[in-house]
C-alpha cells in the first residue's frame, strides 16, 4: 500500500463534495470530505440527491479546484459526463472531476469515462491498493492549482453578474491581492458610490443561522420577482490543519435560483468570526450589481460584534438556552444589533427568554419610553416550514433595511409579531415515552421473576407435603399441617391469574400432543396437523413444548417465552405457519414496468402465494418525473424500476388480482410513498371495476364509453409495452388511461372501492424516520412527512383498511447505513414507538391503527441477529399490552426480514450465498412473517434472472428440504438463544434510556444522536475489516491465488433507450391527455394541505390525473422540502 500521510497543498485547494444518491455513499462522501478537510483542504459539501448543475454551479460559484462525487445505482456514465459538459459549457472546464461508486461502475466505464475528461474515477480495488489517505492524496496532488491568479475579461463580465467572473475576482483577492492591488483599489472606489444594503447576520454556533438565512431568502425571492441577492458566507480554518468546512450551503434550498450567488469563505486565521477579505468581496458584489447582500459570520462565542462594521443591519441568532438572564449582559451584540432572532423556539423555556431578551434589548438601547414588547426581538423556527415567526422577523428586516439603508424594498410582509408556534409531533409531555415503556418492560420481568420465585416454592412445598405422605414420615399429621400454613402465607403473594396458567399447562401440552390443533382466527376455526412425518417415518413435531414440571420453570416460560401465537410472542405471532405459503417474497425492480412485471411473473409462477417486493429507481425514490435531463435520463429503470403514474402502476402489477387474499405487494419507497400508494390503490380498485364488468357481461358498453373518452381527448388508449409474459392475463390494462369512475355508475364505483380496500394485502414502506436517520430518501420536511404519514392511517382507518400496512417500520436501512445488531433493533423500535405516540396524539384508537404497523429488519452473521426477531416481538408487546392497553392483534408485531445487503462483497461473490443462506437461516428459525434473500451478485450490479432464482432457491431449500425447518420453534430451549435474548433485550432498553435524555426519537434527531452513532458503528466496522481483525472470507482473508480482486458481472443489467423512451412518452401522453384537469387537482391538494384536511385522501384522487413529479412539486410548496444536514 502507498504511503499514507497526508500530502501538503501548496495551494488554498477548494473542493465541493457530494452523493448523487443516498443510503451508505451519504456516509461515504462524508468519511471522504472529513479526511479532504483534515488534509488541508477547504470543503463545500453539499450532501445526498445532487443534481448535476446543482453541483456544477456550486464548483462555478465557489470558484472550486475539484468536485468529488459519489455515484451509485445506475446512471453514472451520464451523470459524470453531464458534469463535464456542464463544466466546459459554462467556461469552467479547468475544474477537476472526481468520482467513485463501489464495484456498480464497471473498469470499462471507468476507462470509458476517465477517456471523456473525468479526471479519476476510483474503483474498490484502488481503495485496496491506495488506502483512503492515498486516494485523497491522488485527488488533492491533481487539483492543487492556483485559483485567481490571472485574470483575463472577467475584469469586464463580473460587473455584468457573471457568477464565474465575480468567483475568479473574489479569488484574485483572497489569493493574490498584491498582484490585483489596482483592479481591487478600483473596484473599493467604485463601490463607494453604490448604496447596496448589507444584512449582516452573526450569532453562537448552532443557533440556526443558515436555516435561517434558507427562510429569508426563499421570502425573498418570493416577495420580489425582480431582485438578486447575494449571500457571504464565512466559516472558520482550522489552525491545525488550515482545512475549513464551508457547510452552509447543505442546508439551504433556496440557492437554487439564477437570482442568487452565494460565495463560502474561509477565515484563513484563528479565532476570527470573518474573513480578512471581506470588505472587498462584499464590494466586488456591488460592482457586480446585486440588489441585498447577506453577509453570514461563523458561529463562534457569544460577543462578536465585528459583523457590525461591514453591514448596514445586523441580525443576531440566540437560542432559548444561553443560560440565566444575567448572562444577557455579558452578550455585546445586543448592545449593537438592529433585530435579535431567539431561534429553535421550540426548546423549552422559550417565552422567559424572549420576554428577557426584550427587556435587556430595551436596557441596552435606553428606549425605557417604549413598551418592551415591541422590542425588534422575535421567537422563530426556522426549520418549520412558513414559520409564523420567521415571517415577522423578515417583514422587520425589510422595513430596518430600507429605514438604515435607504432602500425601497416594497415588501408584501407585515410588521405583526406573531409569535412561532411549533407544530408538535410528540407533545412534550409525552417526550419520555421510551423511558416509560423501558420502566414498564423491566417492572413486568420483575414481577415474572418474583412470581416465578414464589411459583417454585409453592412447587417445593406441595411436592415435600406429597413426600412426606408418601413415605409415612414420624409425626406426617403435623408436619403437613405445618407446611400447609406455609404454603397459604406464600400463596398470599402469588397472583390468582397466573394459577390459571399452571392449571392449564397439561391440557397446553397435550393439544400440541395431538396430531391435530385447532384454534379461531377472526372468527373462523383454524384446523393445523401438528406433525410432520420423516423419510424415516418419524413423527417431528412442528412445535416442541418444554419438559419443565417445577411450576416456577413452567411459569417464567410462560410469561417470557410461550408458545408461537401467545403473549409475549417471543416464539412468533401465530400458532403455526400458514400451510402452503412460504414466507418467500419474489423481488423486483428494472427497467419499466412491463420488465419488472414480467420478472415478478417468473419468479411467483409456481407460488401459490404471491408476495411482490418491489423496488423503484432513483428518479421515483425522489419523487421526480422521467426526464430527457442527462443525470435524470441516465436513472430511469436503473437500480429498480420506473414509476410516474398511475398507468404504471397498473401495468407493474397486471395479470395479479391484488384484492385476491394470496396476493401482497410491498413497496419499498419512502418520501413519495403517499403518492405510490395512491397509484397502487387505484390500480386495485380498477382491477376489480375490470372484473365487475366482465362478470357482467359490460364490456362492449364499456369500450364505447373507453373509446369516447379518448375521442374526446383526441388521443389514444395507452397500451402495455410488449407481448404479455406468461401468466398474466392482462387483468388491469383494460381501464389505462382512465379510472373505473369514469365507465361505471357512481354508486357501483363507490361500493368497489370500498370493497376492493378492505381486501389489499401489502405494506408501503414510508419510515421517514429511518430515511432521516440513516437512508436519506427524504423529500418533504420531516414534519410534513409525518403528517402525511399520519394522513395514510386515519384514511385507512376510516376506509376499513385493515390487511395493507401503512407503513413498514424499517431497521434494514439502518443498518445497511451501518448500524449494529442492537442498534437496529433499537432505532428501529423507538421509531416504531414514536408512531404510535404521534398517531394516538392524532386521536387515533391503538387498536385501529396498531394492526397496520409492520417492521423490516436487515439479519447479518452477528451472534444478535439469531435473536432479533423473537426481542422485538416480546419488547413490543409488553409495551403495547401492559403501556399502552392494546388488544391481541395491536400487540403481534409482524416481522419480516431481509438478509443482509452490507454483507454482499463485491470480491468472491460465489461466497455471498452461503451468508445469505446462514442469514436465511436465521430468520427462518426465529419464524420471521416473510424473507427477502437478496441475490449474491447485488453488490455489482442489478440481479439477474439466475441470481434472483438462486436467491429464492435458498428459502425454499430450508423451508422445503430442511428437516430440523420443519420444527417452527427450534430456537426455544436453547441456553445460548436465552441468554442472547435476555442480553439483547436489556441492551434495547438502555438505548431507549440515552434516547430519551436526548428529548425522545425527534430530539435525538436534532442532534443527529442516531445518525452519528451509525456512522461510527460503520467505521468501527470498516476499520475492522480493513485490518483484517474481523476476517470475512474471501475478502481479507483465505483470498484467491489472485488476491480475490473485485468480480466484474457478467450480465449488467440497465434500462434500454427504448425503456426510457417508453417511460418519457407516457408521462407526456398523461400531460397532454389531463391537462384540463391536473391544475385543478393540484390546487385541491393544496388547499387540502392549508386546511389541515386529509392530504391522502386528496391524493387518491390527484392520483388519477397527475404524475408523481406534479403532485411532489406542488406538495414542496405547502409542506417544504427536506433541509438537509452534515
Amino acid at each position: 500500500m502507498i504511503d499514507q500521510s497526508p500530502y501538503t497543498p501548496k495551494n488554498k485547494v477548494r473542493i465541493v463534495t457530494a452523493a448523487s444518491l443516498f443510503d451508505g455513499h451519504d456516509a461515504a462522501i462524508n468519511v471522504m470530505r472529513r479526511i479532504i478537510q483534515a488534509t488541508g483542504c477547504e470543503v463545500i459539501h453539499l450532501g445526498h440527491d445532487r443534481s448535476a448543475e446543482e453541483v456544477v454551479n456550486t464548483a462555478i460559484q465557489e470558484d472550486a479546484n475539484a468536485i468529488a462525487m459519489t455515484s451509485y445505482q445506475g446512471g453514472h456514465n451520464e451523470y459524470f459526463k453531464y458534469m463535464h459538459d456542464l463544466l466546459k459549457e459554462k467556461g469552467a472546464g479547468h475544474i477537476k472531476l472526481f468520482g467513485g461508486g463501489g464495484g456498480t461502475i464497471l473498469p470499462s466505464e471507468i476507462a470509458d469515462l476517465q477517456e471523456y475528461g473525468i479526471t479519476r474515477i476510483y474503483h474498490p480495488d484502488d481503495g485496496r491498493s491506495m488506502g483512503l489517505q492515498g486516494m485523497i492524496n491522488d485527488l488533492i496532488m491533481q487539483s492543487d492549482f492556483p485559483t485567481g491568479l490571472n485574470l483575463n475579461g472577467e475584469v469586464e463580465t463580473f460587473r455584468k453578474g457573471d457568477k464565474m467572473s465575480i468567483a475568479k475576482v473574489i479569488s484574485a483577492a483572497e489569493n493574490f491581492p498584491e498582484e490585483n492591488k489596482d483592479l481591487l483599489t478600483s473596484i473599493k472606489n467604485e463601490a463607494k458610490q453604490i448604496s447596496t444594503p448589507v444584512l449582516g447576520i452573526t450569532g453562537t454556533g448552532g443557533a440556526g443561522k443558515s436555516s435561517l438565512v434558507d427562510e429569508l431568502v426563499r421570502r425573498f425571492l418570493t416577495d420580489f420577482e425582480d431582485k438578486t441577492i447575494a449571500i457571504i458566507s464565512v466559516d472558520p480554518s482550522k489552525r491545525k490543519t488550515g482545512g475549513a468546512l464551508l457547510g452552509d450551503r447543505i442546508r439551504m434550498n433556496s440557492i437554487r435560483n439564477d437570482r442568487v450567488y452565494m460565495r463560502s469563505l474561509a477565515t484563513r486565521q484563528a479565532n476570527l468570526a470573518l474573513s480578512a477579505h471581506i470588505d472587498t468581496a462584499k464590494d466586488i458584489l456591488k460592482v457586480a450589481g446585486y440588489d441585498l447582500i447577506i453577509l453570514e459570520t461563523s458561529g463562534i462565542g457569544q460577543s462578536d460584534t465585528e459583523i457590525t462594521d461591514h453591514s448596514d443591519v445586523s441580525l443576531y441568532v440566540m437560542t432559548p438556552e444561553y443560560g440565566a438572564a444575567t448572562q444577557l449582559e455579558k452578550i455585546d451584540m445586543l448592545d449593537f444589533a438592529d433585530v435579535i432572532a431567539i431561534n429553535k423556539f421550540d426548546k423549552r423555556g422559550a417565552l422567559d427568554a424572549l420576554r428577557d431578551v426584550k427587556k435587556q434589548f430595551q436596557r441596552n438601547h435606553k428606549l425605557f419610553d417604549q413598551d418592551p414588547e415591541t422590542m425588534p426581538v422575535f421567537g422563530t423556527i426556522a426549520s418549520q416550514f412558513n414559520d409564523p415567526g420567521v415571517n415577522s422577523l423578515y417583514g422587520t428586516l425589510i422595513k430596518t433595511i430600507n429605514e438604515k439603508a435607504g432602500s425601497s424594498f416594497d415588501t408584501g410582509y407585515g410588521l405583526e409579531q406573531d409569535l412561532s408556534e411549533k407544530i408538535y409531533i410528540i407533545p412534550p409531555k409525552r417526550v419520555r415515552y421510551l423511558s416509560e415503556i423501558a420502566d414498564n418492560n423491566r417492572n413486568y420481568d420483575k414481577w415474572a421473576r418474583t412470581q416465578s420465585a414464589i411459583a417454585q416454592k409453592l412447587f417445593g412445598l406441595r411436592k415435600t407435603i406429597a413426600t412426606i405422605t408418601e413415605i409415612g414420615a414420624n409425626d406426617a399429621d403435623r408436619l403437613i399441617k405445618d407446611l400447609e400454613e406455609t404454603y397459604s402465607k406464600v400463596a398470599l403473594d402469588f397472583d390468582p391469574k397466573l394459577q390459571v396458567v399452571l392449571d392449564e399447562w397439561d391440557s397446553v401440552k397435550e393439544s400440541y400432543a395431538n396430531d391435530i390443533y385447532t384454534y379461531l382466527v377472526r372468527n373462523k376455526e383454524i384446523r393445523v396437523e401438528t406433525k410432520t412425518t420423516s423419510l424415516s417415518h418419524q413423527k417431528i413435531s412442528k412445535v416442541s413444548l418444554p419438559k419443565f414440571e417445577a411450576w416456577g420453570d413452567v411459569l417464567q416460560w410462560n410469561l417470557q417465552e410461550n408458545v408461537p401465537g401467545k403473549f409475549p410472542y417471543t416464539a412468533g405471532i401465530y400458532p403455526f405457519k400458514r400451510q402452503g405459503e412460504d414466507p418467500t417474497r419474489m423481488f423486483a425492480g428494472e427497467g419499466g414496468p412491463e420488465r419488472t412485471n414480467k420478472r415478478f411473473h417468473y419468479l411467483s409462477s409456481s407460488m401459490p402465494a404471491k408476495r411482490l417486493s418491489t423496488a423503484f429507481d432513483s428518479v421515483t425514490l425522489y419523487g421526480n418525473d422521467p426526464d430527457y435531463r442527462p443525470d435524470i435520463y441516465g436513472k430511469i429503470g436503473n437500480a429498480g424500476v420506473s414509476i410516474c403514474c398511475l398507468d404504471d402502476a397498473k401495468k407493474l402489477y397486471s395479470g395479479f388480482n391484488l384484492a385476491h387474499q394470496m396476493t401482497s405487494v410491498s413497496m419499498t419507497i419512502n418520501g413519495p410513498a403517499p403518492m405510490l400508494l395512491g397509484f397502487f390503490m387505484n390500480a386495485a380498485i380498477d382491477q376489480q371495476c375490470e372484473l365487475y364488468i366482465k362478470e357482467n357481461g359490460l364490456e362492449e358498453e364499456t369500450r364505447k364509453k373507453i373509446d369516447a373518452y379518448f375521442a374526446n381527448k383526441g388521443t389514444k388508449q395507452p397500451t402495455y409495452n410488449g407481448e404479455l409474459p406468461e401468466g398474466n392475463d392482462g387483468l388491469g390494462l383494460m381501464l389505462l388511461g382512465l379510472t373505473g369512475d369514469k365507465v361505471l355508475p357512481e354508486d357501483v364505483y363507490t361500493k368497489i372501492k370500498f370493497d376492493t380496500l378492505s381486501q389489499v394485502r401489502g405494506t408501503v414502506q414510508a419510515d421517514i424516520l429511518k430515511e432521516d436517520q440513516a437512508q436519506n430518501t427524504c423529500i418533504f420536511s420531516t414534519e410534513f412527512a409525518l403528517r402525511l404519514m399520519g394522513d395514510v392511517q386515519e384514511y385507512f382507518i376510516q376506509n376499513k383498511v385493515r390487511n395493507f400496512y401503512s407503513v413498514s417500520i424499517s431497521g434494514y436501512h439502518i443498518a445497511e447505513a451501518g448500524a449494529n445488531p442492537i442498534s437496529q433493533l433499537a432505532f428501529t423500535l423507538a421509531n416504531g414507538f414514536t408512531y404510535v405516540e404521534y398517531y394516538l396524539s392524532r386521536g387515533m384508537d391503538i387498536n385501529h391503527f396498531g394492526p397496520n404497523l409492520s417492521f423490516f429488519f436487515s439479519n447479518g452473521i452477528d451472534p444478535e441477529y439469531a435473536v432479533i426477531g423473537r426481542v422485538a416481538r416480546r419488547i413490543w408487546a409488553k409495551a403495547m399490552k401492559l403501556k399502552y392497553g392494546a388488544d391481541e392483534r395491536s400487540q403481534m408485531l409482524k416481522y419480516h426480514i431481509q438478509t443482509s445487503g452490507r454483507s454482499l462483497h463485491a470480491q468472491e461473490i460465489d461466497f455471498n450465498d452461503i451468508r445469505t443462506t446462514l442469514q436465511a437461516l436465521y430468520a427462518i428459525y426465529d419464524n420471521c412473517n416473510s424473507l427477502h434473500t437478496n441475490a449474491y451478485d447485488e453488490a455489482i450490479t442489478t440481479p439477474t434472472e439466475e441470481s434472483v432464482r438462486r436467491a429464492v432457491a435458498i428459502q425454499l431449500i430450508i423451508n422445503r428440504e430442511l428437516g430440523l425447518a420443519k420444527n417452527e420453534n427450534p430456537l426455544q430451549g436453547s441456553f445460548i438463544i436465552e441468554e442472547l435474548t435476555d442480553l439483547v433485550e436489556e441492551a434495547v432498553l438502555l438505548e431507549f434510556d440515552k434516547i430519551t435524555d436526548r428529548g425522545g426519537v425527534l430530539g435525538a434527531m436534532e442532534t443527529m444522536y442516531q445518525r452519528s452513532k451509525i456512522q461510527e458503528e460503520s467505521l468501527y466496522y470498516e476499520t475492522l475489516k480493513h485490518t483484517g481483525e474481523f476476517p470475512i472470507i474471501g475478502v481479507n482473508t483465505f483470498l484467491s491465488s489472485k488476491g480475490s480482486p473485485t468480480i466484474l458481472p457478467k450480465e449488467v443489467i440497465r434500462a434500454t433507450e427504448d425503456e426510457k423512451q417508453f417511460q418519457i412518452n407516457t408521462l407526456q401522453e398523461l400531460h397532454a391527455r389531463n391537462s384540463d384537469e391536473t391544475e385543478a387537482q393540484l390546487a385541491k391538494v393544496q388547499e387540502v394541505a392549508l386546511t389541515n384536511g386529509n392530504v391522502f385522501d386528496a391524493l387518491m384522487e390527484a392520483c388519477k390525473f397527475c404524475s408523481l413529479g406534479q403532485i411532489t412539486d406542488a406538495l414542496f410548496n405547502v409542506g417544504g422540502q427536506y433541509r438537509r444536514n452534515m
